[in-house]
């Protein structure tokens, strides 16, 4: 008869079976003798990258690529010289109106320079935050001649408002 049949055999063969190591390293030697048994093989080229390692790959390289731009640019600047920019002839209604601040400062050199009365100073103040703002407007569009007759009307309004102001204060002109 058969003695692996036989039911306290087959425990005791099971429980000697259990006892065995379940993984069994072979020694590091005989990892090298198998090694040097196997015939050269060459290095298996990378596998290609997956879209997204690509893409993260481009993206960590930007930033370097964006500083390296700069750096050449700002070296590019140190090293030419910027032209200075020339600022234009004046018009010929910058002219007129210059020319018209200068006469109407010249007659008002002429008037007694006694203090106007204080019933004509907002009226006054008015006028020439007035010329102040149509003057501002000739620096933005400097052609434009409607401007020059409005800075024309406000000298003159304002002129003879202090003609009257003087006047009426009872000062010689």
């Amino acid at each position: 008869m058969n003695d692996m049949n036989h039911p306290d055999n087959s425990n005791d063969l099971q429980a000697r079976l259990r006892a065995l190591p379940a993984e069994r390293l072979p020694p590091a030697r005989v990892w090298q003798g198998i090694a040097a048994q196997l015939p050269a093989m060459p290095m298996p080229a990378p596998a290609p990258a997956p879209a997204a390692v690509t893409v993260l790959a481009r993206r960590r390289r930007w930033p370097l690529r964006v500083g390296l731009g700069m750096a050449a640019a700002l070296g590019l600047l140190m090293v030419v010289p910027t032209p200075v920019p020339q600022t234009p002839p004046p018009t010929l209604v910058q002219r007129q109106a210059e020319a018209m601040v200068a006469e109407y400062k010249q007659a008002m050199a002429t008037l007694p320079t006694a203090q106007v009365g204080g019933e004509w100073q907002p009226a006054l103040r008015e006028l020439d935050s007035s010329v102040d703002h149509i003057r501002a407007a000739l620096t933005e569009n400097p052609r434009s001649r409607v401007l020059l007759g409005q800075l024309q009307r406000t000298y003159a309004l304002r002129l003879e408002l202090t003609q009257q102001a003087v006047m009426a204060a009872g000062l010689p002109s």
